[in-house]
């Protein structure tokens, strides 16, 4: 199995979210503050930040920590001399959460799953998510279980260690956005309190194994149930995404076996199997000519034709009805050449070719010199 280290997909953050899990709202929240002509990229950085957001202090913190993480923000010096940071959206961000867009309140379960591959997509702002998915041995785990190992692979990757509080709080803020914390009681209303609490919860990635002492789970285990409100879009973008991100790529084609098994990919983010996958890819591949699961000497892979990455949004926009096709929705190039200079120079120099390719990024910030 190749092995990847975290230094190689993820960035040095802990703990940035001021121990708030991502909750119901927020990420069109501050999507509609960052494009609103009134308020815009230094939302998080006003003074009446908590009345514009309708959250507390260090709410507004967290908020702003998941529209980045999530990949919905790029940040940037406010000028060239000022070392705060303002925000402005990608792309991505305007084709989801746009009211034009896929799916602004995240009203369809596909979201949510996209959203989490992209939380753990290169370059991932939360390492410790990152192992808990992709670089755990055992499915079962404890917080401090889970603090040791994010630590063993900081120490690998060469990082300055962190403060192991703080890696004990993204823990504990991982098992809080993905499973219930308590046990479920007659008459709670549980369930609808507990996907407004964290709609991640609705993947049904994490449980607790058992309640104890205060009625409070104290391990938990990535579950291995059939993912049915995992469209076979979805899987299908995840892998062709995937794909696009890998290095090296043979010439159009991946196999099944990296796909479900490799530390980054589709089936450790969403705990499939190969089988799960290639039912999802083939019945996806019918609607899509350009690729196809092909048998070799001992294994399938998945053949496609042309860039990955292009046909992975093919299939993605497809699912949501070709967002992009809709009048006056801007392409990528055409958005990100109407944002501030700041947030194309800072894409540029962190390389952020994931967001727009770069020939494109070189041409738009190169004319900015």
């Amino acid at each position: 199995m190749l092995e990847t280290k975290l230094k190689d997909v993820a960035e040095p953050s802990f703990s940035r979210h001021e121990t708030f899990h991502p909750r119901f709202g927020w990420l069109h929240k501050a999507y509609s503050a960052l494009t609103d002509a009134n308020i815009g990229s230094d939302v998080f950085l006003r003074d009446n930040a908590t009345v514009t957001l309708g959250v507390g202090k260090n709410m507004v913190n967290a908020i702003r920590f998941w529209s980045y993480a999530f990949k919905l923000t790029v940040e940037y010096p406010k000028d060239p001399t000022s070392r705060a940071n303002v925000a402005s959206p990608t792309w991505e961000a305007q084709w989801l959460l746009d009211e034009n867009g896929a799916d602004p309140y995240l009203e369809d379960t596909a979201s949510l799953w996209l959203l989490h591959w992209w939380l753990l997509a290169k370059p991932c702002h939360t390492p410790t998510w990152w192992v808990a998915f992709h670089a755990q041995s055992t499915s079962r785990f404890t917080t401090s279980e889970l603090t040791e190992t994010t630590l063993r692979h900081v120490r690998l990757a060469g990082w300055e260690p962190p403060v192991e509080a703080s890696v004990a709080k993204d823990a504990d803020c991982l098992t809080k956005m993905y499973a219930r914390r308590r046990e479920p009681t007659a008459g709670s209303g549980g369930s609808f309190e507990d996907l407004l609490d964290s709609p991640f919860r609705e993947l049904g990635l994490l449980e607790p194994t058992g309640f104890g002492r205060n009625n409070a789970a104290s391990r938990w285990h990535f579950t291995s149930n059939a993912r049915t409100s995992l469209p076979p879009a979805l899987v299908a973008y995840a892998c062709l995404d995937y794909a696009a991100r890998s290095e090296p790529l043979q010439s159009g084609s991946i196999a099944l076996a990296r796909l479900t098994n490799e530390p980054g990919g589709p089936g450790r983010a969403f705990r499939l199997r190969e089988p799960e996958i290639a039912h999802a890819l083939e019945e996806v591949a019918g609607e899509y000519p350009q690729m196809a699961l092909v048998e070799g000497i001992g294994q399938r892979s998945l053949r496609f034709e042309g860039n990955p990455k292009d046909l992975a949004w093919d299939v993605l926009d497809g699912y949501y009805g070709n967002v992009r096709a809709r009048a006056s929705f801007p392409d990528r190039e055409a958005w990100y050449a109407t944002q501030p200079p700041g947030m194309l120079r800072e894409m540029r120099r962190r390389g952020r070719t994931d967001l727009l390719d770069q020939p494109t990024l070189d041409r738009l910030a190169g004319a900015l010199v």
